[in-house]
Protein backbone atom coordinates (compact mmCIF):
# COMPACT_ATOMS: atom_id res chain seq x y z
CA UNK A 1 0.00 0.00 0.00
CA UNK A 2 2.93 2.37 0.71
CA UNK A 3 4.33 1.67 -2.35
CA UNK A 4 1.43 2.53 -4.30
CA UNK A 5 0.31 5.69 -2.42
CA UNK A 6 3.91 6.52 -3.29
CA UNK A 7 3.64 5.67 -6.93
CA UNK A 8 -0.15 7.52 -6.86
CA UNK A 9 1.31 10.47 -5.77
CA UNK A 10 3.59 11.17 -8.18
CA UNK A 11 1.19 10.01 -10.81
CA UNK A 12 -1.12 12.72 -9.30
CA UNK A 13 1.80 15.29 -8.83
CA UNK A 14 3.19 15.10 -12.40
CA UNK A 15 -0.57 14.95 -13.98
CA UNK A 16 -2.19 17.66 -11.91
CA UNK A 17 0.96 19.94 -12.63
CA UNK A 18 0.50 19.67 -16.44
CA UNK A 19 -3.43 19.52 -15.99
CA UNK A 20 -3.05 22.92 -14.46
CA UNK A 21 -0.70 24.63 -16.63
CA UNK A 22 -2.64 23.80 -19.25
CA UNK A 23 -5.82 24.89 -17.90
CA UNK A 24 -4.24 27.99 -16.75
CA UNK A 25 -2.53 28.70 -19.91
CA UNK A 26 -5.79 28.67 -21.96
CA UNK A 27 -7.55 30.13 -19.95
CA UNK A 28 -5.61 33.08 -19.80
CA UNK A 29 -4.82 33.42 -23.51
CA UNK A 30 -8.78 33.35 -24.13
CA UNK A 31 -8.87 36.52 -21.44
CA UNK A 32 -6.49 38.09 -24.00
CA UNK A 33 -2.89 37.60 -21.54
CA UNK A 34 -0.24 37.40 -23.89
CA UNK A 35 1.72 34.52 -24.10
CA UNK A 36 4.82 36.48 -23.03
CA UNK A 37 3.13 36.67 -19.28
CA UNK A 38 1.76 33.37 -19.33
CA UNK A 39 4.91 31.39 -20.14
CA UNK A 40 6.59 34.21 -17.33
CA UNK A 41 4.31 33.00 -14.72
CA UNK A 42 2.18 30.06 -15.45
CA UNK A 43 3.82 27.90 -16.99
CA UNK A 44 7.21 28.94 -15.03
CA UNK A 45 5.12 28.37 -11.64
CA UNK A 46 3.02 25.65 -12.57
CA UNK A 47 6.47 23.11 -12.94
CA UNK A 48 7.33 24.07 -9.66
CA UNK A 49 3.78 23.41 -8.08
CA UNK A 50 4.09 20.14 -7.00
CA UNK A 51 6.81 21.36 -4.21
CA UNK A 52 4.31 23.59 -3.26
CA UNK A 53 2.06 21.20 -3.01
CA UNK A 54 4.22 18.81 -0.65
CA UNK A 55 5.89 21.45 0.68
CA UNK A 56 2.20 23.37 2.60
CA UNK A 57 0.54 19.21 2.69
CA UNK A 58 3.63 18.72 4.79
CA UNK A 59 3.30 21.83 7.09
CA UNK A 60 -0.45 21.12 7.45
CA UNK A 61 0.29 17.32 8.51
CA UNK A 62 3.17 18.70 10.78
CA UNK A 63 5.75 17.05 8.99
CA UNK A 64 7.63 19.89 8.57
CA UNK A 65 11.21 18.52 7.92
CA UNK A 66 10.04 16.84 5.17
CA UNK A 67 8.69 20.46 3.48
CA UNK A 68 12.24 21.77 4.23
CA UNK A 69 14.18 19.05 2.88
CA UNK A 70 11.72 18.79 0.03
CA UNK A 71 12.73 22.31 -1.59
CA UNK A 72 16.76 22.38 -0.41
CA UNK A 73 16.77 18.60 -1.95
CA UNK A 74 14.79 20.12 -5.17
CA UNK A 75 17.38 23.11 -5.41
CA UNK A 76 20.22 20.84 -5.06
CA UNK A 77 18.98 18.10 -7.40
CA UNK A 78 17.69 20.46 -10.07
CA UNK A 79 20.57 21.94 -10.94
CA UNK A 80 23.67 18.32 -10.40
CA UNK A 81 21.20 16.06 -11.91
CA UNK A 82 19.24 17.44 -14.37
CA UNK A 83 21.41 20.65 -15.98
CA UNK A 84 23.98 17.36 -15.33
CA UNK A 85 22.09 14.76 -17.07
CA UNK A 86 20.89 17.64 -20.33
CA UNK A 87 24.56 19.19 -20.69
CA UNK A 88 25.44 15.36 -21.08
CA UNK A 89 22.45 14.99 -24.42
CA UNK A 90 23.76 18.30 -25.76
CA UNK A 91 25.88 21.14 -23.99
CA UNK A 92 24.19 23.69 -22.96
CA UNK A 93 23.58 27.33 -23.83
CA UNK A 94 23.65 29.86 -21.37
CA UNK A 95 22.01 33.34 -22.21
CA UNK A 96 23.31 36.23 -21.17
CA UNK A 97 20.70 37.78 -19.02
CA UNK A 98 21.20 34.53 -16.97
CA UNK A 99 24.51 35.06 -15.77
CA UNK A 100 23.50 38.91 -15.10
CA UNK A 101 19.97 38.29 -13.78
CA UNK A 102 18.46 35.32 -12.92
CA UNK A 103 21.51 33.07 -11.38
CA UNK A 104 22.52 36.43 -9.10
CA UNK A 105 18.66 36.31 -7.87
CA UNK A 106 18.96 32.57 -7.70
CA UNK A 107 21.94 33.27 -5.23
CA UNK A 108 20.41 35.96 -3.23
CA UNK A 109 17.23 33.69 -2.06
CA UNK A 110 19.21 30.90 -1.22
CA UNK A 111 21.64 33.07 0.79
CA UNK A 112 18.45 35.15 2.29
CA UNK A 113 17.29 31.08 2.99
CA UNK A 114 20.21 30.72 5.19
CA UNK A 115 20.02 33.96 6.88
CA UNK A 116 16.58 32.96 7.82
CA UNK A 117 17.56 29.76 9.09
CA UNK A 118 20.26 30.47 11.23
CA UNK A 119 18.52 30.53 14.66
CA UNK A 120 16.42 27.37 13.43
CA UNK A 121 13.51 28.44 12.39
CA UNK A 122 11.72 30.36 9.25
CA UNK A 123 9.23 33.16 11.36
CA UNK A 124 6.32 33.78 9.94
CA UNK A 125 7.49 37.44 8.71
CA UNK A 126 10.37 36.03 7.12
CA UNK A 127 8.33 33.89 4.96
CA UNK A 128 6.13 37.08 4.25
CA UNK A 129 9.15 38.75 3.11
CA UNK A 130 9.99 35.60 1.07
CA UNK A 131 6.43 35.53 -0.30
CA UNK A 132 6.57 39.33 -1.09
CA UNK A 133 9.87 39.18 -3.14
CA UNK A 134 8.43 36.25 -5.02
CA UNK A 135 5.53 38.36 -5.88
CA UNK A 136 7.76 41.70 -6.77
CA UNK A 137 10.01 39.75 -8.62
CA UNK A 138 6.98 37.94 -10.87
CA UNK A 139 5.89 41.91 -11.73
CA UNK A 140 9.29 42.57 -12.19
CA UNK A 141 9.70 39.89 -15.01
CA UNK A 142 6.33 41.13 -16.55
CA UNK A 143 7.54 44.54 -16.72
CA UNK A 144 10.77 43.99 -18.08
CA UNK A 145 9.26 41.08 -20.66
CA UNK A 146 7.19 44.08 -22.24
CA UNK A 147 10.41 45.83 -23.41
CA UNK A 148 12.18 42.90 -25.20
CA UNK A 149 12.59 42.15 -28.55
CA UNK A 150 9.76 40.95 -31.07
CA UNK A 151 11.87 38.27 -31.56
CA UNK A 152 12.50 37.55 -27.94
CA UNK A 153 8.70 37.53 -27.16
CA UNK A 154 8.22 35.23 -30.34
CA UNK A 155 9.87 32.92 -28.40
CA UNK A 156 7.05 32.13 -25.85
CA UNK A 157 4.34 32.60 -28.65
CA UNK A 158 5.82 29.26 -29.98
CA UNK A 159 6.31 27.87 -26.50
CA UNK A 160 2.76 28.84 -24.82
CA UNK A 161 -0.24 28.07 -27.84
CA UNK A 162 -3.87 28.88 -27.89
CA UNK A 163 -6.41 25.71 -28.11
CA UNK A 164 -7.08 25.73 -31.69
CA UNK A 165 -10.49 26.93 -32.47
CA UNK A 166 -13.29 24.04 -31.85
CA UNK A 167 -10.89 22.83 -29.88
CA UNK A 168 -12.64 20.72 -26.76
CA UNK A 169 -10.40 22.77 -24.46
CA UNK A 170 -11.00 26.08 -26.03
CA UNK A 171 -14.16 26.46 -24.06
CA UNK A 172 -14.58 28.32 -20.79
CA UNK A 173 -15.92 24.91 -18.80
CA UNK A 174 -13.41 23.02 -20.02
CA UNK A 175 -10.44 25.91 -19.00
CA UNK A 176 -11.78 25.87 -15.56
CA UNK A 177 -12.24 22.14 -15.39
CA UNK A 178 -8.45 21.61 -16.13
CA UNK A 179 -7.55 23.89 -13.66
CA UNK A 180 -9.92 22.35 -11.38
CA UNK A 181 -8.87 18.50 -11.64
CA UNK A 182 -5.36 19.61 -11.64
CA UNK A 183 -5.31 21.79 -8.16
CA UNK A 184 -7.48 17.87 -6.80
CA UNK A 185 -4.94 15.82 -8.05
CA UNK A 186 -1.68 17.89 -6.87
CA UNK A 187 -3.74 17.92 -3.77
CA UNK A 188 -4.08 14.26 -3.28
CA UNK A 189 -0.68 13.81 -4.71
CA UNK A 190 1.06 15.52 -2.47
CA UNK A 191 -0.99 13.81 0.53
CA UNK A 192 -0.12 10.59 -1.21
CA UNK A 193 3.62 11.12 -1.70
CA UNK A 194 4.29 12.71 1.98
CA UNK A 195 2.30 9.43 3.38
CA UNK A 196 4.27 7.67 1.87
CA UNK A 197 7.96 9.22 2.87
CA UNK A 198 7.18 8.82 5.96
CA UNK A 199 6.33 5.25 6.13
CA UNK A 200 9.77 4.74 3.84
CA UNK A 201 11.83 6.77 6.24
CA UNK A 202 10.24 4.80 9.26
CA UNK A 203 11.19 1.40 7.50
CA UNK A 204 13.92 2.37 6.48
CA UNK A 205 15.30 3.66 9.46
CA UNK A 206 16.39 7.01 8.15
CA UNK A 207 14.66 10.73 8.92
CA UNK A 208 12.16 12.58 7.22
CA UNK A 209 14.65 15.04 6.01
CA UNK A 210 16.59 12.12 4.12
CA UNK A 211 13.29 11.34 2.51
CA UNK A 212 12.76 14.60 1.78
CA UNK A 213 15.84 15.75 0.49
CA UNK A 214 16.02 12.48 -1.67
CA UNK A 215 13.32 10.62 -2.69
CA UNK A 216 10.14 13.47 -1.99
CA UNK A 217 12.78 16.19 -4.08
CA UNK A 218 13.12 13.50 -7.04
CA UNK A 219 9.31 12.86 -7.44
CA UNK A 220 8.58 16.84 -6.78
CA UNK A 221 11.25 17.76 -9.21
CA UNK A 222 9.37 15.44 -12.10
CA UNK A 223 7.94 18.19 -14.34
CA UNK A 224 11.45 20.14 -14.38
CA UNK A 225 13.16 16.70 -14.97
CA UNK A 226 10.57 16.28 -18.27
CA UNK A 227 10.80 19.70 -19.08
CA UNK A 228 14.35 20.40 -19.13
CA UNK A 229 15.28 16.83 -20.67
CA UNK A 230 12.54 17.72 -23.70
CA UNK A 231 14.25 20.94 -24.11
CA UNK A 232 17.90 19.81 -24.87
CA UNK A 233 16.55 16.67 -27.19
CA UNK A 234 14.87 19.29 -28.74
CA UNK A 235 18.07 21.70 -28.71
CA UNK A 236 16.48 24.34 -26.86
CA UNK A 237 19.58 24.07 -25.14
CA UNK A 238 18.78 27.71 -23.33
CA UNK A 239 15.57 27.09 -22.11
CA UNK A 240 16.58 23.87 -20.28
CA UNK A 241 18.92 26.05 -18.14
CA UNK A 242 16.18 29.18 -17.85
CA UNK A 243 13.65 26.46 -16.37
CA UNK A 244 15.92 25.62 -13.71
CA UNK A 245 17.41 28.68 -12.20
CA UNK A 246 13.75 30.23 -12.44
CA UNK A 247 12.71 26.72 -10.38
CA UNK A 248 14.89 27.20 -8.16
CA UNK A 249 14.21 31.07 -7.17
CA UNK A 250 10.55 30.01 -6.98
CA UNK A 251 11.24 26.89 -4.46
CA UNK A 252 12.89 29.30 -1.82
CA UNK A 253 10.58 32.20 -2.44
CA UNK A 254 7.19 30.76 -3.32
CA UNK A 255 6.89 27.67 -1.55
CA UNK A 256 8.97 28.40 1.83
CA UNK A 257 7.30 31.21 1.65
CA UNK A 258 3.92 29.77 1.26
CA UNK A 259 4.88 26.93 3.59
CA UNK A 260 5.89 30.08 6.30
CA UNK A 261 2.50 31.25 6.53
CA UNK A 262 0.51 27.76 6.49
CA UNK A 263 2.52 27.40 9.57
CA UNK A 264 1.48 30.43 10.65
CA UNK A 265 2.67 31.76 14.04
CA UNK A 266 4.95 28.95 14.72
CA UNK A 267 7.31 29.12 11.74
CA UNK A 268 9.07 26.57 9.55
CA UNK A 269 11.40 24.79 11.71
CA UNK A 270 14.70 24.16 10.34
CA UNK A 271 16.37 20.62 11.12
CA UNK A 272 19.53 20.79 12.78
CA UNK A 273 21.13 18.49 10.04
CA UNK A 274 19.65 20.61 7.12
CA UNK A 275 21.41 23.63 8.94
CA UNK A 276 24.46 22.36 9.30
CA UNK A 277 24.90 20.89 6.10
CA UNK A 278 22.46 20.76 3.21
CA UNK A 279 21.62 24.54 3.33
CA UNK A 280 25.36 25.25 2.76
CA UNK A 281 25.58 22.45 -0.15
CA UNK A 282 22.36 24.66 -1.16
CA UNK A 283 23.98 27.99 -1.46
CA UNK A 284 27.57 26.09 -2.72
CA UNK A 285 25.63 24.63 -5.46
CA UNK A 286 23.87 27.92 -6.64
CA UNK A 287 26.99 29.89 -6.39
CA UNK A 288 28.94 26.84 -8.31
CA UNK A 289 26.81 27.81 -11.11
CA UNK A 290 28.31 31.45 -12.06
CA UNK A 291 31.55 30.37 -12.95
CA UNK A 292 30.30 27.03 -14.81
CA UNK A 293 27.81 29.18 -16.82
CA UNK A 294 30.58 32.02 -17.32
CA UNK A 295 32.81 29.67 -19.22
CA UNK A 296 32.23 29.72 -23.02
CA UNK A 297 28.12 30.79 -21.49
CA UNK A 298 27.44 26.97 -21.92
CA UNK A 299 27.61 24.01 -19.63
CA UNK A 300 30.01 21.98 -21.40
CA UNK A 301 29.51 17.72 -21.41
CA UNK A 302 32.38 17.41 -19.15
CA UNK A 303 31.27 20.09 -16.57
CA UNK A 304 27.46 18.39 -16.62
CA UNK A 305 29.78 15.26 -15.83
CA UNK A 306 31.35 16.56 -12.72
CA UNK A 307 27.34 18.12 -11.63
CA UNK A 308 26.10 14.27 -11.97
CA UNK A 309 29.04 12.76 -10.17
CA UNK A 310 28.51 15.89 -7.32
CA UNK A 311 24.98 14.74 -6.81
CA UNK A 312 25.47 11.03 -6.42
CA UNK A 313 28.42 11.96 -3.98
CA UNK A 314 25.99 14.33 -1.96
CA UNK A 315 23.60 11.46 -2.18
CA UNK A 316 25.79 8.93 -1.00
CA UNK A 317 27.11 10.99 1.90
CA UNK A 318 23.48 11.46 3.42
CA UNK A 319 22.99 8.04 3.54
CA UNK A 320 26.20 7.07 4.95
CA UNK A 321 25.49 10.11 7.40
CA UNK A 322 22.14 8.61 8.03
CA UNK A 323 23.56 4.81 9.02
CA UNK A 324 26.28 6.35 11.00
CA UNK A 325 28.48 3.95 8.67
CA UNK A 326 32.26 3.75 9.01
CA UNK A 327 32.91 4.54 5.07
CA UNK A 328 31.28 7.86 5.94
CA UNK A 329 34.81 9.46 7.69
CA UNK A 330 37.27 8.33 4.94
CA UNK A 331 34.56 9.40 2.33
CA UNK A 332 34.11 12.36 3.69
CA UNK A 333 38.15 13.15 3.64
CA UNK A 334 38.75 11.98 -0.06
CA UNK A 335 35.92 14.36 -1.00
CA UNK A 336 36.98 17.76 1.30
CA UNK A 337 41.04 17.20 0.65
CA UNK A 338 41.09 16.36 -3.34
CA UNK A 339 37.96 16.12 -4.81
CA UNK A 340 36.46 19.52 -4.40
CA UNK A 341 40.14 21.28 -4.63
CA UNK A 342 40.57 19.66 -7.45
CA UNK A 343 37.36 21.16 -9.06
CA UNK A 344 38.17 24.13 -7.76
CA UNK A 345 41.24 24.65 -9.68
CA UNK A 346 39.90 22.97 -12.96
CA UNK A 347 37.20 25.67 -12.76
CA UNK A 348 39.36 28.48 -12.13
CA UNK A 349 41.60 27.06 -15.10
CA UNK A 350 39.03 26.77 -17.38
CA UNK A 351 37.38 30.54 -16.65
CA UNK A 352 40.82 31.67 -17.23
CA UNK A 353 41.36 30.39 -20.10
CA UNK A 354 37.56 31.21 -21.78
CA UNK A 355 36.76 34.76 -21.51
CA UNK A 356 32.71 35.39 -22.52
CA UNK A 357 31.98 35.61 -26.03
CA UNK A 358 30.55 39.17 -26.97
Amino acid sequence: MTLLYFIGGLVGLVLGANLLVRGASRLALSLGISPLVVGLTIVAFGTSSPELAVSVGAVAGGQTDIAIGNVVGSNVLNVLLILGISALITPLVVHLQLIRQEVPIMIGAALLLVVFALDGQVRWYEAAMLTTAMVAYTVFLVWQSRRESREAQGDYDAEVQAAAPGAWDAKLPAQIALIVIGLVLLVLGAEGLVRAAVVFAQQLGLSEVVIGLTVVALGTSMPEVATSLAAALKGERDLAVGNVVGSNTFNILGCLGISGLVAGGAGLQVPPAVMAFDLWVMLAVALACLPVFMTGREIARWEGAVFVGYYLAYVTYLILAAQDHAALGPFSVAMLSFVVPLTVITLVVVMLRHTPRP
